[in-house]
């Protein structure tokens, strides 16, 4: 993500210029923006025709620049665009100004977001600028007869490929080899930074061998991590050990694991932990909230008026931030996401027991 310029407007509104530069940062905007934002930036609309010198051919799609008033908001992840629906309050064409149009935002495409922002969305914003800077990561897993590539992005784990096949010894078995030429043509194919290679058994380190030797045009330092399994539960454990932390300076999904699982832990001791907004707020109004754990869709849903909260969100963050406690938005997309949502969609690690 870039900041192309601020301007602060009338009270506490601001205008942000930003240009996204991959589908993280679509995936960061789409929590960012909300319904009554102004969202504005250059587009095409399809403008209808129909006068003595012209036939109406159905409308011929002209290049505008437009301000709408945003009502729904969708990430379009398989469509690499965000989505931005609403009314359009201004427009180089005045004619179709209170008119409904629906902004496809792509990467690289300068839009400017004018709103009242709260603290945990400039910080996201400020996060989405920062990762600009790191590597993309693939986690390889493998095992005797499989592998499995994934790649690590911000709004969670993706599964790029799976390859199966018998090996060992036998009339139909499958060399070993092409089972890992066709790994090495996938992380070719990918271009990443950094590869993660794990695994249980030595059936990795065969194929760390085979890769080195046969795609040398793979990054020069794969990192090698034993896990107990192959696939989505090899990609959780390398997550957990912090293994993608090491090539990349922070990844969302490795801190929300390791988050999650602190939380989990204490509250199988009941010890210093509060789940659920009523718990959480309370432990806030004390002032013992280290970390706030809370999930992107529930926050939007109650900033945007539509959750069942007894507790106003923006006020619970703040209170959270003033105190000097850290405030993490999960991603819903992702394991931890999910177990958060399970608890209500907010949780506290506290900085000490309560009761």
């Amino acid at each position: 993500m870039r900041v192309a310029d601020r301007t602060h407007l009338d009270g506490d509104r601001e205008r942000v210029d930003l240009v996204p530069e991959s589908l993280d940062d679509l995936w960061h905007l789409q929590h960012v923006v909300e319904p009554g934002d102004m969202v504005s930036g250059d587009t095409t609309r399809r403008i209808q025709r129909a006068d003595d010198m012209t036939r109406d051919t159905g409308g011929e799609r002209e290049h505008l620049w437009v301000a709408i008033g945003a009502e729904s908001i969708e990430f379009a992840k398989f469509a690499n665009r965000l989505r931005v629906g609403g009314e359009i309050r201004e427009c180089s064409r005045e004619d179709q100004i209170g008119l409904h149009h629906t902004l496809n935002i792509e990467e690289r495409t300068e839009i400017s977001v004018t709103k009242r922002w709260q603290p945990d969305q400039r910080d996201r914003i400020a996060e989405a600028v920062a990762a600009a800077e790191a590597p993309d990561v693939a986690i390889a897993t493998v095992e005797e007869g499989e592998a499995y590539v994934h790649t690590v992005a911000q709004y969670g784990v993706e599964e790029r490929a799976s390859l199966t096949g018998a090996t060992g010894k036998g009339e139909f078995a499958r060399p070993r080899d092409d089972l890992f030429d066709d790994l090495g043509a996938v992380l070719d194919r990918m271009e990443v930074d950094s590869i993660i290679l794990a695994g249980p058994g030595f059936t990795k380190q065969d194929a760390l061998g085979h890769l080195e030797e046969a795609f040398p045009s793979l990054p020069d330092s794969i990192r090698v991590v034993d896990t107990a399994s192959a696939g989505d539960r090899g990609v959780h454990e390398v997550l957990k050990r912090g293994a993608v932390e090491e090539v990349q300076a922070e990844t969302r999904i490795a801190r929300e694991a390791t988050l999650i699982d602190a939380l989990t832990e204490q509250m199988a001791t009941g010890a210093k932990a509060a789940y659920g907004p009523d718990s959480v707020w309370q432990a806030a109004d004390y002032g013992a909230v280290e970390t706030l754990l809370v999930l992107d869709e529930r926050l939007r849903r109650e900033r945007a008026g539509e959750g069942d909260w007894p507790i106003d969100a923006n006020a619970l963050v703040t209170a959270v931030e003033r105190q000097g406690g850290e405030v993490v938005v999960f991603s819903g997309e992702f394991d931890p996401g999910q177990q958060l949502r399970n608890l209500g969609g907010v949780g506290a690690i506290l900085r000490y027991r309560l009761g």
